[in-house]
């Protein structure tokens, strides 16, 4: 009996072979693979629900925090109670990075204008240059005009905690790099309960944070990077439409 279960097994596998073999192998040669599986409709991506920021299962809130923005007020996780914002880490001499993310954030700021609760939090990792006075040139020099968008300033303790802890967004001092400082340039994307969110990948795994280097207009840097700014914008509309 088993030697004519092998001839039906081994029947079957040659039928599998010549009906569906070539089908793949003609996929391979075409990318459908890669274009049609990873972006079809099973797989969750934009136009679905976005995800949270999980640790050890738990959805991930921003922590507590009270800082001094550009006029020198206290602001604290509490003053965005009940917004969609946007979290960052910089500072103002930033000679790489930092002048392309205000210049997205001011253009998400414009873009975002006809919703009153969108805001923005740029926490500096340069405390001891970055005063509310500094901070405050630097939000009028970039036109900055959101209420809601603060410039904060702090102790350097507390700042790196929330950086590289509270958001696990990486910021060091580092004085054989430009400017002296190195950090991720990531948007977190923050929603009205202080959980932060993000849409999926093309493989189904959470983005969590989103690029914050590459303008709308440059479309790709030189690694290939793909701007995100452009998403970000159809995120935070969405959690604004509480539609998240």
């Amino acid at each position: 009996m088993k030697k004519y279960s092998y001839v039906g097994i081994s029947f079957i596998i040659l039928i599998f072979g010549i009906i569906f073999i070539p089908r793949i192998v003609n996929r391979v040669k075409n990318t459908s693979v890669v274009k049609n599986d990873r972006m079809s409709a099973n797989n969750p991506l934009a136009n679905e629900k976005l995800s949270y920021n999980k640790i050890n299962g738990e959805p991930k809130k921003v922590p507590e925090f009270a800082f001094l923005n550009q006029d020198s007020i206290l602001i604290t996780h509490h003053d965005y109670k009940g917004k969609v914002y946007i979290a960052e880490f910089f500072f103002t001499s930033c000679p790489t990075i930092c002048p392309k993310m205000t210049r997205n954030l001011v253009y998400l700021q414009d873009q975002l204008k006809e919703y009153p609760n969108f805001g923005v939090a740029s926490f500096t990792i340069n405390p001891k240059m970055d005063t509310p006075t500094r901070l405050k040139k630097y939000a009028e020099n970039y036109k900055v005009t959101n209420p809601d968008w603060h410039f904060l300033t702090g102790e350097r303790e507390d700042l790196y905690d929330l950086a590289n802890t509270g958001f696990n967004i990486y910021a060091a001092e580092n004085p054989n790099v430009p400017g002296g400082f190195e950090h991720n340039g990531y948007f977190a994307l923050i929603d009205q309960e202080g959980y932060i969110r993000s849409r999926y990948d093309a493989f189904g795994n959470p983005m969590v944070y989103y690029r914050g280097t590459i303008g709308v207009d440059e479309k790709v840097d030189k690694n290939g990077e793909e701007e995100q700014i452009t998403i970000l914008l159809e995120d935070i509309k969405k959690l604004l439409k509480k539609d998240g």
